[in-house]
């Protein structure tokens, strides 16, 4: 399967914000459940203002579990 190119478009900018020291790991809710989340953001500013861009949230228990590598 490839990876869309918006996915790849969003890698590169998570990949600069890591490369800037622009990264936060903020305790969100998830909106469904309410659950807490730790959601990997990028971290811009808009004047006095700080804009954080969600990524993705960190995996709670067995990532290695969670997920199957790609068929060859």
């Amino acid at each position: 399967m490839a990876i869309p190119d918006h996915h790849r478009a969003n890698f590169q900018t998570l990949l600069h914000a890591a490369l800037s020291g622009d990264l936060a790991l903020l305790e969100c809710a998830d909106a469904v459940s309410g659950e807490p989340r730790f959601v990997v953001c990028a971290v811009g500013r808009s004047g006095e203002e700080y804009l954080f861009t969600p990524f993705g949230h960190l995996h709670e228990g067995d990532p290695f579990a969670a997920y199957a590598p790609p068929a060859s």
